[in-house]
């Protein structure tokens, strides 16, 4: 072999079509776009548009209903708040809300409240202030020597602002 000798592979290396070269090359004039208006211009994508087909998003259904007034809670397992309490971010003689998870850095934000779940087990005995709970949260934490007081939760406009 020698370094005259190499090429590449035959269609390794693909050239670009060289439009707008005159009428003899099949590619001059409009260079393929047709003729005139918006896609014969560069930068076009008529987005969801299908040819003429009717478009994905008209075909499928419409599902579902979003409500306006729906409250996002932030939501906090008690196997969670155990982990916290064994880690010594959260003391389990005092009482606990929601300012008290954020300074633990247990959760980050409210939003429209405070919602306790009974996934995974507490031993520990705390009082716990939430907009909401699970029965089992509240059977868990109760067998467990503590109590959940449940506040009213906050509207949804407050919890847009927070």
């Amino acid at each position: 072999m020698k370094l005259n000798e190499i090429t590449d592979n035959a269609g390794a290396r693909k050239h670009s079509k060289r439009v707008g070269r005159g009428i003899g090359s099949g590619k001059g004039k409009t260079s393929g776009s047709g003729v005139k208006g918006q896609k014969a211009r560069s930068g076009v994508a008529v987005a969801g548009f299908e040819g003429g087909q009717m478009p994905i998003y008209r075909r499928l259904p419409k599902r579902g209903f979003n409500n306006i007034h729906r409250v996002a809670y932030q939501e906090i397992n008690t196997g969670r708040l155990q982990q916290a309490i064994d880690a010594g971010k959260i003391d389990a003689a005092k009482p606990i809300d929601a300012a008290t998870l954020i300074d633990a850095g247990v959760i980050r934000r409210t939003q429209g409240g405070l919602r306790l779940l009974g996934r995974g087990a507490i031993a520990a005995r705390i009082a716990i202030t939430v907009a909401g709970a699970s029965k089992s949260a509240v059977a868990a934490v109760e067998a467990a020597g503590g109590t959940v007081t449940l506040t009213a939760p906050a509207s949804s406009a407050e919890a847009a602002q927070g």
